[in-house]
């Protein structure tokens, strides 16, 4: 594990790293294969701001060699191990691989975070020519008419104060982003659990923009609306939980 010059990194997560291991989505393994298909070879990919490792897993089973970065220490330590991942402690925009040493680059629900003028000469540096750079984010869940209701309340009530502007970006599905490069044609993909309602409150938990209101006012925004969240819930033990995905994909020449 190596580390590298964190100044300006945007640290949202680690304060509460277990939970959002515990409880952030899965991505489909469709998405995977689609992008070990589209990738001009399998030797090595580069997941940036990996998190705890949950799509660098995933792309572990389709690559060779696949390199791991974080800012947050805090997060690498809840990360996923196998052979073939190296997790590093370092940005995106300050990173130590190698100069065209990537076949695949990815960014997993994090781009909205970077800063990007400094990432897109890192990401030009890092990938080989050809290479296929994806980044990927979806917003709210969709369970059922009511509950739906209760969460858009939720997001844009007691917590829409505690939103930071490049929430903006996630909401737009990362459309107004432009990059250089040809764009490729992606598949749709759905990102489907299903989940307890202690799952869905657990990963209300996760979100910045809660942990920021809970910081800020000492209450768990999430509790004070848990009596309504299990009300548009019901009786069933599970349900169904889908996030729709916005995956944009580039072939970086």
């Amino acid at each position: 594990m190596k580390s590298s010059d964190q100044s300006g990194f945007k640290d949202h997560f680690s304060g509460h790293a277990a939970q959002y291991a515990r409880y952030r989505p899965v991505y489909p393994a469709a998405l995977y294969d689609w992008l070990a298909e589209q990738s001009p070879a399998s030797e090595c990919a580069w997941d940036a701001a990996t998190g705890n490792g949950q799509a660098a897993v995933e792309l572990a089973k389709r690559f060779s060699r696949v390199i791991a970065t974080d800012g947050s220490a805090t997060q690498i330590a809840q990360a996923i191990a196998a052979e073939n991942i190296q997790y590093r402690v370092e940005t995106a925009e300050a990173n130590s691989l190698g100069d065209h040493s990537a076949d695949l680059v990815t960014v997993a629900q994090a781009y909205h975070w970077f800063d990007h003028a400094a990432f897109l000469p890192q990401l030009e540096r890092v990938i080989k020519p050809g290479g296929l750079f994806a980044i990927w984010t979806y917003a709210l869940a969709e369970i059922s008419t009511e509950l739906d209701q209760v969460v858009r309340d939720f997001y844009a009530g007691p917590i829409a104060d505690y939103w930071l502007a490049e929430r903006l970006l996630v909401e737009q599905g990362y459309s107004s982003l432009r990059f250089p490069w040809p764009e490729l044609a992606v598949p749709d993909f759905l990102l489907q659990l299903n989940w307890s309602l202690d799952d869905l409150l657990g990963y209300l938990r996760t979100w910045s923009a809660v942990q920021r209101c809970h910081a800020a006012t000492g209450s768990d925004p999430v509790a004070a609306w848990q009596a309504e969240f299990a009300r548009a819930w019901g009786e069933a033990s599970t349900r169904i939980v889908t996030w729709p995905m916005r995956v944009r994909a580039f072939r970086v020449e």
